[in-house]
Parts: C-alpha cells; sequence; structure tokens
C-alpha cells in the first residue's frame, strides 16, 4: 500500500508579517468585519485559519486540558514536585491528596466558558459564510466541513468531561437559557459534525494549504469521540476508514510523536519565532534551567514497563527501604522506557546522568522539602518523552516540538478497544499485536476475555504514555475510585556511595491519594447554572 503522508503542519505567522504559502497564516482578524473576510479567499483563510490553534491548546503543551498540568498527575504514572499549590507546581498534589478541593465553584479540569465562546466563534463564522459567500459549493463546503470539525472537536472536550452539553448549532440558538442535551443526543451531534467533515474534506491539499484538517483527521476523531461515547460498532467503522488511508507507523516509537510522518495524523508545528511552547522547561534539570521543572516520571510508571523479550521484571531488589548498590535493570527494558524517561546513568546532551541527591546532571530532593524544587526529581526520574536534546540553551531558546493529537498507534489501539467490546478478541489482539510488533515485543494472540483488556490497557498506559489520555481513560472505563483511591507514588532515591550509587525505595507522597466517584462526571459550573435558568447541577454534585 503506498504510503500516505498527511500530517498535518501548522503555524502561526507573526502579526503584520506577510506569510509563506508553505504554511497556514493564523495570523488573527479580529479587526475585519465578517462581510470583508468573505470578500478573497486569502481572508477567508485567515478567518478560518485562527480555529487551527485549537489543536494545540487543548494538548499537553497547552493550557486548557487542566490548567497546563497533566492530568497523568493524577495517576500513579507522574508526580509534581512541589507541595505548593499552583500551575506546573502542586495543583495535582492538591487534588489527589483533597479531592474535594475540585467544585462547580472553581476546577481547573473544567473548561466550559472558554470553550463555548470558542463554539461562538465558529458559529459566527458559518453564519457570516450564508450571509456573505460567493464561493462555489466545493469551495464553500470545504469551509464549511473545516469549521464543522473544530466544532465537533470543542463539543469533544465538553462531552468527554461532562458527558453531555448544551448543543448551539447555529449562531441564532447561541442564546441564555437553553438546556442541556442528553448524552445520547450529545454524543450523536459530535458523530453528525464529524460524519460530515469526513465525507467532505479531503484526503490531502495542495502545498498552498498544507496543514488543514482532513478526511484521516476527521475520522479519527471521530473514532475516538465514539470510544467514549461507547458506540463500538461505530468507533470501529471510523478506525476502519482511517486505515484505508493508507497510514503507516513510523518506524520507531520515539519518531512516532515528533510528528511530520506517515503515522501522524493530527498535528500542531511550532516555530522558534513562533508559536513556540516551554515543555523543555517544564521538565529540565537543574543544571539545564534553574526556574522551572521539578515533575517526574514515577516508580510505578518505570516498573510497568516490560523486559525486551516480554517478560515482567522484578523490582524486588529495589523495594527496600535500606536500599541496594545493584543498579536497577533499565537496560533490560523494552525501547519505549529510554524513549520516554531519563534515569540514573543515561546519556542525555552529551553527558551521564546522575539523578541522586547533590547529583550534577540530575538532582534528587526528597518530595516536601523544597517547596519549589525548581529541575530536582523526587522519584529519581526526568520525562524525556517531546524533549529536544538539541536545545542546549532553555534560558533563551523556546521549545519548538511538534503536539501530535491524533497518531496510528491510538487508532489501532481504539480498534482493539472496540473489536473486543463488540466480542472479536482474535482481532482485538491482532491490532495490539501491531502496536507492539515496533517495538519488538511479543503478543500472545490467543488471550480472550479480561485478559484481552488487560492487555488494552496495559498497551494504552505505555504506548500512548504521557500523550493526556490516561487519566480520562480509567475515568470512561471506571476504573479510577479503584485504581487510583488509597495508594502512593514512589521513587527511589539515589545516594552515591563510593564509586556506585545506592537505590532506596521511598514514598514520594506522604498521604494517600483519592479518587471520589463523583469525579467520574465533572460538574457545571456555577456561572451557567446562574445564567442558564433550564439547567440544574448534576446530582452527584448537589451537596
Amino acid at each position: 500500500m503506498k504510503t500516505r503522508i498527511l500530517a498535518l503542519v501548522l503555524s502561526f505567522a507573526a502579526l503584520g508579517l506577510t506569510s509563506c504559502n508553505d504554511w497556514l497564516d493564523l495570523t488573527p482578524t479580529d479587526r475585519v468585519s465578517d462581510k470583508s473576510a468573505w470578500e478573497s479567499q486569502e481572508a477567508t483563510d485567515l478567518y478560518i485559519n485562527n480555529f487551527y490553534e485549537y489543536i494545540a491548546i487543548y494538548g499537553q503543551f497547552g493550557d486548557q486540558q487542566f490548567n497546563g498540568n497533566l492530568t497523568e498527575g493524577l495517576t500513579d504514572t507522574f508526580k509534581y514536585g512541589s507541595p505548593i499549590t499552583g500551575s506546573r507546581a502542586g495543583d495535582c498534589n492538591n487534588y489527589v491528596f483533597t479531592p474535594e478541593q475540585l467544585t462547580s465553584g472553581g476546577s481547573l479540569l473544567d473548561c466550559w466558558t472558554k470553550t463555548y465562546e470558542r463554539i461562538r466563534r465558529i458559529n459566527e463564522f458559518l453564519a457570516a459564510q450564508q450571509n456573505y459567500s460567493t464561493y462555489s459549493e466545493e469551495v464553500n463546503i470545504r469551509y464549511e466541513a473545516q469549521a464543522r470539525f473544530f466544532r465537533a472537536f470543542l463539543y469533544f472536550q465538553l462531552a468527554k468531561r461532562h458527558g453531555q452539553a448544551i448543543i448551539f448549532k447555529t449562531l441564532a440558538e447561541t442564546v441564555k437559557n437553553t438546556p442541556l442535551a442528553s448524552p445520547a443526543e450529545t454524543w450523536q451531534y459530535i458523530y453528525d459534525e464529524l460524519t460530515f467533515a469526513a465525507e467532505n474534506l479531503p484526503e490531502s491539499w495542495n502545498a498552498q494549504n498544507t496543514g488543514r484538517v482532513t478526511k484521516g483527521a476527521a475520522y479519527a476523531m471521530l473514532a475516538r469521540a465514539m470510544v467514549y461515547a461507547e458506540r463500538w460498532a461505530d468507533a470501529k467503522a471510523a478506525g476502519e476508514k482511517v486505515l484505508e488511508l493508507g497510514y503507516e507507523l513510523a518506524s520507531t516509537y520515539e519518531a512516532a510523536t515528533k510528528g511530520g510522518n506517515s503515522e501522524s495524523i493530527l498535528e500542531f508545528n511550532y516555530l522558534v519565532t513562533g508559536p513556540n511552547h516551554y515543555w523543555d522547561r517544564y521538565m529540565c534539570m537543574f543544571h539545564e534551567y534553574t526556574t522551572a521543572g521539578g515533575a517526574s516520571p514515577t516508580q510505578e510508571m518505570v516498573e510497568s514497563y516490560e523486559a525486551k523479550d516480554g517478560s515482567k521484571v522484578d523490582w524486588t531488589k529495589w523495594h527496600a527501604a535500606e536500599g541496594t548498590t545493584e543498579y536497577p535493570p533499565y537496560e533490560k527494558l523494552e525501547p519505549r522506557f529510554a524513549a520516554t524517561v531519563l534515569y540514573n546513568g543515561a546519556t542525555w546532551k552529551g553527558v551521564e546522568l546522575e539523578c541522586c541527591v547533590d547529583g550534577k546532571y540530575g538532582t534528587y530532593v526528597d518530595y516536601g522539602k523544597e517547596p519549589y524544587p525548581y529541575g530536582k526529581t523526587v522519584t529519581g526520574y526526568y520525562m524525556r518523552k517531546f524533549r529536544q536534546e538539541e536545545n542546549t540553551d532553555l534560558t533563551n531558546v523556546a521549545s519548538t516540538s511538534t503536539w501530535v493529537e491524533i497518531r496510528l498507534a491510538e487508532v489501532l489501539l481504539i480498534l482493539a478497544e472496540a473489536e473486543y467490546k463488540l466480542g472479536n478478541n482474535a482481532a482485538a489482539m491482532g491490532y495490539i499485536a501491531q502496536v507492539r510488533d515496533r517495538v519488538g515485543l511479543p503478543t500472545d494472540e490467543s488471550l480472550t476475555g479480561d485478559a484481552v483488556f488487560e492487555a488494552l490497557v496495559h498497551e494504552r498506559k505505555i504506548e500512548l504514555s504521557y500523550e493526556g489520555h490516561l487519566w480520562w481513560d480509567m475515568r470512561r472505563w471506571k476504573l479510577s475510585e479503584e485504581a487510583y483511591t488509597g495508594y502512593r507514588v514512589h521513587g527511589l532515591k539515589i545516594t552515591k556511595e563510593g564509586s556506585g550509587y545506592r537505590y532506596a525505595y521511598v514514598d514520594a507522597d506522604g498521604q494517600d491519594r483519592t479518587f471520589l466517584n463523583r469525579m467520574y462526571r465533572l460538574p457545571i459550573p456555577n456561572v451557567e447554572l446562574q445564567n442558564n435558568n433550564t439547567i440544574e447541577q448534576f446530582p452527584e454534585w448537589n451537596f
């Protein structure tokens, strides 16, 4: 099958500068009237291009998923080192230790108001198109398909949080006192919007329009949405449509999340001149940058990785509080570990890391000892995934690593889940095997029943690690209350001892974490309740 590289590479142009035809110009158009925006396709392109930033702001490099924090910090896989409340500091710790802090009066996981503002902008675009466009039907329908893709993308953000939403299909409907649609109606609306987009978007665009959403992006987003909706046949059908378009897994796991390849289906590209982001600072070591960082993968995450032969690694020796001088089995772990996690003894930017107490290249500190442990790890590990090793000047150079919103590996795992739910165990394991084959791991394709689901849960945790899925996955599977209650995360406290190191198993929390049952559906914010007389708070949040 011929590989079709449909990666979506997007960039802003600096305000006031002329854009290169190779990229999308996302110059704001707030000073341009709706009517003038439809006087030429160049003007209309500037209008619609503003919606493309939504791909980035709800991703891991943006601030709309969880106010800049990673939702993985609410799981057993990631630990923020600060005990002090603050974005990319102690917010996650606050939520897992005292989840009562999450209320309808204020939730960092909430995106209600800003998302509806963006939905209104899209409805304004579609209303202006109806009023002013004189383009051909073919041109109009491609603009409409792009807009409706992003409208569905925004409604998905609401639906995955609240289970349902207020649906505004037109600008005229964007009024106060509009009731909530039912969960079924909400998911059907998202289905209809993405189906329209998929049926009317091209498989690829010409060079001048490189970066626009494609048929593959729409079908992939539809597959993701239908998994959340538990509409398994629809998820399967959409995923199979993606496969028909010829995407292929990247040759290596590390390349898979870099974008610009045959695996990438929907991505946002950054530039040194802007837009850019600061992932490298947020995940840095103290010797790289001294006023940011302080977030770490956990020992629980490290122990989730299999050995290269697919066997389970025995970590018993490294669970002793007094520690051991034996080097941990890092080199025995499958390739996705080293592509994701930096560890004591790993090479990074030309030096060997020493993630230990008073280390020069990587520094350990006990959790709670420093209010803001900038660049210091409380688990003995650092993040490697998405980092740019070539960026050696974090003070002056921002990050430009691509945000890949959807890639083929996720679609394969969506298909695996859909097939499992439809009773097709062999097909489910076949899709899981495709993902594992890339990193040379064996797969027992004879598994059935609960064992298939366990394999799926593991593979999504590892393959999609730190891509913003795990907390939401566990939540939609209704596993969070059991898995994320009454536990603590751990790390290895590493100290120099002679010519080697001592590795001691440490509690990196100091208190138990809790997930409350009512968090399976986030509350409607008070601001909406105060301005909408037709809706009531969800019963689980009436207290």
